[in-house]
């Protein structure tokens, strides 16, 4: 190091510009001045979007084989479900009444063999009674996981009827309650994390009530109906595929009843149902009896004609159509059951409806018989 460079003093950091030209240091006063505090956000209500699920949903095509049947497709779609609130029949009445008197003759046959077996042998006794009390003690455990499960649907219903009535309202403290209810009902939704942390995010910015409805719906349940939208499609392809290649009407049935059995479970389940065999009951009776209502079961010979009309099972062979067809009824059911176990009601996010599976389904078909006339060739 020189001696100009000894005597020359440090130079004292500074701020320069694009230009590398070095700009003047700001004074002391300026650089020891704290930052002024941000003032808060005052809450805004956020516009009306319809937020439309299509973009994300792998299953509808972007190229439909006939939009006019797939316009006719959608005609068919049943209307919404709604589920029938619980209330007093005679029906039920004499169920409980039959069940009691039923209860009352085994516990009765119980007394009598094991004071018969008592008489016999004391250890014979004690064995029946070690084992009516294990009995006991596991149904009382069914119940319970029974009546934990009503519980969980009824649930369910009371937080769509709030949501309802908060949407007839446009103050936000009810639809902040239905909101903290549904991140509640979703918190092990792995699909509903980056929705709930929007939410925490949005907390107390939106002061519309429809609107704060309708982000959460957005937010938390478009990525369920993606799934539900799977569910569906998938358990109509199997039914379309098995219905296809069965050799018995009666085949089809019991298929078509499994099938549709699993995709309701499934369907409560992914929307936080989970339903015993007594909720399933429930369920599976609802959709049945909407679509009986709506007159949506007793459509096939309508179905058939205007699909084969225009050309969508036209192409294919006449077990396969038929296949097609049964698949569409089965996804007709999975859309009532989308619609009795969904938490909110369909309003920001698109209802699915039975044109969004017939491409796919079609394809399906349009696959299995290419197989399999490749195969009868290969056999030749």
């Amino acid at each position: 190091m020189s001696d100009n460079d000894r005597r020359m003093p440090p130079r004292r950091p500074a701020v320069f510009t694009v230009g590398n030209e070095p700009a003047a240091a700001p004074p002391k006063a300026e650089i020891r001045a704290k930052p002024a505090p941000e003032r808060p956000r005052a809450p805004v209500a956020r516009p009306a979007e319809k937020i439309v699920i299509d973009e994300i949903d792998p299953f509808i095509a972007p190229d439909p084989i006939d939009p006019e049947s797939i316009a006719e497709a959608n005609a068919l779609t049943p209307p919404p479900a709604i589920a029938r609130k619980p209330g007093f029949s005679f029906g039920k009445l004499a169920a409980g009444a039959f069940g009691i008197l039923i209860s009352l003759a085994v516990g009765i046959w119980t007394d009598s063999l094991i004071r018969d077996l008592f008489a016999r042998s004391d250890w014979l006794g004690w064995a029946a009674m070690g084992t009516v009390a294990v009995f006991v003690f596991a149904m009382l455990v069914v119940v319970g996981r029974e009546v934990f499960a009503l519980m969980r649907l009824s649930a369910v219903q009371s937080l769509k009827q709030s949501a309802v009535e908060a949407l007839a309202e446009r103050k936000p403290a009810k639809a902040r309650s239905v909101v903290a209810q549904l991140v509640t009902l979703t918190v092990d939704k792995p699909e509903t994390a980056r929705g709930r942390a929007a939410i925490a995010d949005m907390e107390g910015e939106i002061v519309d009530g429809p609107q704060l409805l309708a982000f959460a719906e957005a937010e938390l349940l478009a990525p369920l109906d993606v799934q539900a939208r799977r569910l569906i499609l998938n358990a109509s392809k199997r039914v379309s595929i098995v219905t296809a290649v069965s050799p018995r009407a009666i085949v089809d049935l019991a298929y078509v009843l499994y099938e549709s059995s699993r995709l309701v479970r499934a369907m409560a389940t992914l929307y936080g149902g989970r339903p015993g065999a007594l909720g399933l009951m429930r369920l599976f009776r609802d959709v049945i009896a909407h679509l009986a209502v709506t007159s949506s079961i007793a459509v096939g010979d309508s179905l058939v004609q205007q699909l084969v009309g225009h050309g969508v099972a036209s192409r294919l062979s006449t077990r396969l159509g038929e296949g097609v067809i049964n698949g569409l009824m089965t996804a007709r059911i999975g859309i009532a059951a989308m619609d009795l176990c969904r938490p909110l009601p369909f309003r920001a996010v698109k209802r699915p409806g039975i044109g969004d599976f017939v491409q796919d389904l079609t394809r399906v078909a349009s696959r299995e018989e290419s197989r399999v006339a490749a195969a009868s060739e290969t056999t030749r």
